[in-house]
């Protein structure tokens, strides 16, 4: 069994890999020293990090690994990626690429694909298109779903994506990410207007204890918690809310989401992290109705990965690549400018 490290900016669900009921005469056993009897490949210490992850619960609690596990006592173990038990599927699905040699291609994302393929969304993702597009994508071992993939955007925001089309170029560019020389910025429009025009967020993040769909900031020395920086410019204010350029030194999931949040700034329509309800502004009906009507344009968080740079895997030039912002979020700046 592999308990896999993060990913760049991974998917926000947690999937059931194992579920073990104890037998009616199950003795009593430290949960850690059960599951490592229990479960193939593995090691009590993964095993550990795993329970010290809250990937690990009895009886739909998560639990710690002195635990002892008593009859009848239901423990499953999730992990962030979903079983790998089904075959991922080329499709014929259009690509706006913007850029393409032997090593690499550069893609442009729009808003609602799913990048990779997870439970739910075993079709009309990322992956599908490219494994249609391109042959022999490399992967970082074999069996999983993420062909050519160096790093992820969330399904509702938009924007570039860089993808390897050779081993050299995979590994060159995931070491780029991990050393965080990637340039990578990202125009954000959020409720209100930040009391600095810029500023830097250092706060570590990690999962919700109260729900693991999602990610939260934690005091610094957190231990579960991973370091995450985000460095902001305010580019305009209109009434209630500004328009951010966002430049990610690290890549946490939800980073820029859950970051502007934490400083009181949601983003526009963000659903998960509160940005769908109005947060500023006044109480009148034309208002209320103006803000539904921004909302139906644009029907997700206001996120778009704007631009990429990067060192080149074969010929190690420096290359930078923009975007333009799409329609929906280009018609609801329109919007709140007109209003202002």
């Amino acid at each position: 069994m592999k308990l896999q490290e993060d990913f760049e900016e991974d998917e926000n669900e947690l999937y059931e890999h194992h579920r073990i009921v104890a037998d009616k005469g199950q003795r009593l056993l430290r949960i850690d020293k059960f599951l490592t009897i229990r479960l193939e490949n593995t090691t009590r210490s993964r095993i550990q990090n795993a329970i010290e992850a809250g990937l690990v619960k009895v009886n739909d609690k998560i639990t710690k690994a002195n635990y002892k596990i008593k009859p009848f006592d239901v423990i499953t173990l999730s992990l962030p990626t979903p079983p790998r038990n089904t075959e991922i599927l080329p499709e014929n699905i259009p690509l706006d690429i913007v850029y393409e040699d032997e090593d690499l291609v550069i893609i442009n994302k729009p808003p609602g694909m799913v990048v990779h393929p997870a439970y739910g969304n075993w079709t009309g993702t990322l992956v599908n298109a490219l494994l249609y597009h391109f042959q022999q994508l490399p992967y970082y071992q074999e069996g999983e779903i993420r062909p050519g993939l160096v790093h992820r955007i969330d399904k509702d925001t938009s924007g570039l994506l860089v993808v390897a089309k050779t081993e050299k170029a995979l590994h060159l560019l995931a070491k780029q990410f991990f050393e965080h020389s990637i340039e990578r910025t990202y125009y954000a429009l959020v409720w209100g207007h930040p009391k600095s025009t810029k500023g830097t967020i250092d706060a570590p993040i990690a999962r919700s204890k109260k729900d693991r769909k999602i990610m939260d900031v934690y005091p610094e020395g957190t231990e579960f918690a991973k370091r995450a920086i985000t460095h902001y410019e305010v580019i305009e204010t209109y009434k209630y809310v500004s328009l951010m350029k966002c430049n990610l030194e690290t890549g946490r999931t939800h980073q820029i989401r859950v970051h502007l949040r934490s400083i009181g700034h949601p983003l526009f329509n963000d659903e998960t992290y509160g940005g769908n309800k109005i947060l500023k502004g006044t109480i009148t009906h034309k208002y209320k109705q103006f803000v539904e009507n921004c909302f139906q344009l644009l029907p997700r968080q206001a996120l778009h990965a704007k631009s990429l740079g990067f060192t080149h895997p074969t010929t190690q030039k420096r290359m930078f690549f923009e975007s333009d912002l799409p329609d929906d979020f280009k018609l609801v700046l329109e919007k709140w400018s007109k209003f202002a």
